[in-house]
């Protein structure tokens, strides 16, 4: 393979993000959580199995639990008993990471009651309550409403319809923990507006030194409400599991509306679950409304029928209501009942019809998740399934803190520093940790290698998640041939699943016997408008070998008047129409800009490759475009020849906001720029434009990979 000393001037890959009247109808196509989502099944169990690790990955990353944090030591208290028939409640408390308080309430069997005690344990059940909150209390008039259609049958149960189905469960045997989303009821160190009602940016926000919940510096490390309810979710389970009266080889999770979201991401990630029951919102339609259910990159690609599907071949129930879920008999379920057939437990999925209700999680649907906990929790056939009525808790039994227990002072913004503080410190140290160490044993550096390839690359294979493109997934269109003297031919490249659409201008090498092509990309709509100059100058000053201009513009039509349009708007991401300031609600969904100029460069890299795939390939980027072409060439990995990239010392952190056309949500966490450009080891790359020192990751990675020869960094 040649080697360059210089830095030739060949094809550029121009790439725009100008909102014109072609790029106001992407921001249109954009995925909001209001699209469809379905769920297509792996046609073999081998390919299920794949794609079920890297959804989980994604699950992991997405909440910003990849690497997952250390579980730091509970602490809880458990206070004021109170007994009732069949049954008793206690208060509790515990740290979910140190300093954030998680609060609830612990529903037991009665003493007396011996359904599910196997060598003195108990089963468990874990609850979240979803939106209302786990004291939520229906009114007179609501109440009566349900009585009278047949969702609740009784007066003060069906008033605290998520304390009925605790209060039964522990009646059934089960050990049964409802514990706050932040914001509700006694978890207020995140408060309710912050956590559920974000539509403006806070001041605090472009505090970069001192990050908050919804700040860039959140965004770029993968924080978000939605990965601290999953971690304090997987800490209650931690909770239930350690109490001395618990079974931990038995645990159960069921939760509706919000919490059914949360019963499906951790039905996901987390095999100690053995059943569960996602209630509300297991559907290809409505994902989750709140910005307690959304983070960047969550549902990119899939959608919560197949994240509910991560829990198979375990025992999972659901209910289609007449809310989103009401397609679910027709379009989800099917396809969850032919995965469980593949896996050989067809009988481990149901969906109970309850269309003719509302959103719900009432006496009817509960009726339908007893029966399913008891039979796969292992209760016995006399467990009672039928729900009674129980004496109201009052509002001081409801609440955790008080004179002997005060609530924790430390609140809002405050308490909100603290937590991404220890969350970016749990990850820079882990992450840290896997950095190989090139003066280490071989084997000893093989081994840390994998493994930061493995973490490191993982992460990153999800923001940047595709592969190279095969021929027969490529149309290419000619769109016109130069004539005399003109060596210049157009081509159009259109990848059939991917929206991704490339126009291409070749130009001749002057030299025959020259082979191979040189692509250089940039971002400048001004370059597009400067179309001709540029194929004059190529034509010109190239090395002698063919080079390709290749105009990557997914929100432009392949017009200079377009790109001009262009120029004032060209460094803003297209962004969902919602008022509501998160990045999750458009990235939760859709490809960051800079992954889409990554998929069209790997549209390039396929078409020459398989074109000419004889002739060396060398991709040549400067600041702008740095990003998505380390991207590429770590993915192509030896289908590229060369990488020569002048950074000019571009890092993805320093981006202002979401809006900023190089936004890419936990760059900054998994090591930025060198991070990415790491994984490219042992194949060549060149670097120039840095600091002393500041590729030193990347050196050390080419160094364990015995590659040091092939990084040359300037």
């Amino acid at each position: 393979m040649p080697r360059f000393s210089v830095w030739p001037l060949v094809v550029l890959v121009v790439v725009s993000s100008g909102m014109t009247s072609q790029a106001q109808s992407e921001k249109q196509d954009l995925k909001t959580l209001n699209g469809h989502f379905p769920f297509a099944v792996p046609d073999s169990v081998d390919r299920w199995n794949d794609r079920a690790d890297a959804l989980r990955r994604r699950v992991l990353v997405a909440t910003g639990l990849w690497p997952m944090p250390d579980r730091t030591p509970l602490q809880p208290v458990l206070h004021g008993k109170i007994r009732r028939d069949g049954f008793t409640v206690e208060k509790v408390y515990f740290q979910s990471l140190p300093g954030h308080f998680v609060t609830g309430m612990l529903f037991r069997p009665a003493a007396e009651n011996s359904f599910g005690l196997v060598d003195g344990k108990r089963p468990a059940v874990l609850s979240p309550h979803g939106h209302g909150g786990r004291t939520m209390r229906l009114s007179d008039g609501e109440l009566a409403k349900q009585i009278q259609s047949g969702g609740e049958v009784f007066e003060n149960s069906g008033r605290y319809p998520k304390l009925a189905r605790c209060a039964h469960l522990a009646r059934m045997g089960c050990v049964t923990l409802i514990f706050d989303m932040l914001g509700y009821a006694d978890s207020q160190q995140v408060e309710f507006e912050t956590a559920h009602r974000h539509a403006q940016p806070r001041p605090e926000e472009s505090d970069r030194e001192r990050p908050c919940l919804f700040s860039i510096d959140a965004d770029l490390n993968l924080q978000s409400v939605m990965g601290l309810q999953t971690w304090n979710a997987i800490r209650a389970l931690d909770f239930l599991a350690e109490l001395p009266d618990v079974d931990p080889n038995r645990l159960g999770v069921t939760g509706g509306s919000g919490g059914g979201t949360q019963t499906i991401l951790l039905g996901a990630i987390d095999p100690r679950i053995k059943v569960g029951f996602p209630n509300g919102m297991v559907s290809t339609s409505m994902q989750g409304g709140c910005y307690c259910e959304n983070c960047n990159y969550l549902r990119i690609g899939t959608g919560n029928v197949e994240l509910a599907a991560l829990f198979a071949p375990k025992p999972q129930g659901m209910t289609a209501a007449n809310d989103w879920t009401k397609d679910m008999l027709t379009d989800g379920f099917p396809q969850l009942q032919q995965l469980y057939s593949m896996l050989g437990a067809k009988e481990n999925v149901m969906c109970g019809d309850v269309l003719t209700y509302p959103h719900n999680y009432n006496y009817v649907t509960r009726a339908m998740m007893y029966p399913w906990m008891a039979k796969h929790l292992g209760l016995p056939a006399d467990v009672p399934l039928v729900e009674s009525d129980f004496e109201p808790l009052s509002e001081a039994d409801m609440k955790v803190w008080d004179d002997d227990h005060p609530a924790p002072t430390e609140v809002s913004i405050s308490h909100e520093r603290k937590v991404l503080a220890w969350w970016k410190r749990q990850s820079d140290q882990k992450l840290n940790a896997l950095i190989p160490d090139p003066a280490a044993d071989t084997a000893a550096a093989a081994d840390r290698l994998a493994e930061y390839r493995r973490v490191v690359g993982g992460a990153w294979s999800v923001i940047f998640d595709r592969s190279m493109p095969a021929a027969q997934d490529l149309v290419v269109t000619k769109r016109s041939e130069g004539a005399g003297d003109d060596r210049v031919v157009s081509y159009r490249l259109e990848h059939r699943d991917w929206k991704t659409v490339v126009d291409l201008d070749v130009v001749a090498g002057k030299n025959s016997s020259a082979t191979g092509h040189v692509v250089v990309p940039t971002t400048s709509a001004r370059e597009r408008a400067r179309r001709d100059a540029i194929v004059k100058s190529v034509a010109a000053e190239g090395d002698g070998r063919t080079t390709v201009i290749a105009y990557l513009t997914p929100a432009l039509a392949a017009t200079a008047d377009h790109a001009r349009e262009a120029m004032a708007s060209e460094h803003q991401q297209p962004l969902i129409d919602d008022e509501r300031s998160y990045s999750g609600l458009t990235f939760g969904y859709n490809r960051p800009l800079t992954v889409k100029r990554f998929e069209q460069l790997l549209c390039v890299v396929a078409y020459l490759d398989h074109s000419t795939p004889d002739g060396p390939l060398t991709l040549v980027a400067n600041q702008s475009s740095c990003v998505s072409t380390a991207a590429a060439s770590v993915v192509a990995g030896d289908l590229v020849d060369e990488v020569h990239l002048d950074s000019g010392g571009f890092r993805l952190s320093s981006v202002p906001d979401y809006s900023d056309e190089h936004f890419v949500p936990g760059a900054a966490k998994y090591f930025d720029l060198p991070g990415l450009l790491s994984l490219r080891a042992p194949h060549a790359l060149s670097i120039q434009g840095e600091a002393e020192g500041a590729m030193g990751l990347v050196q050390k990675v080419y160094a364990a990979a015995g590659a040091a020869d092939r990084l040359t960094v300037q």
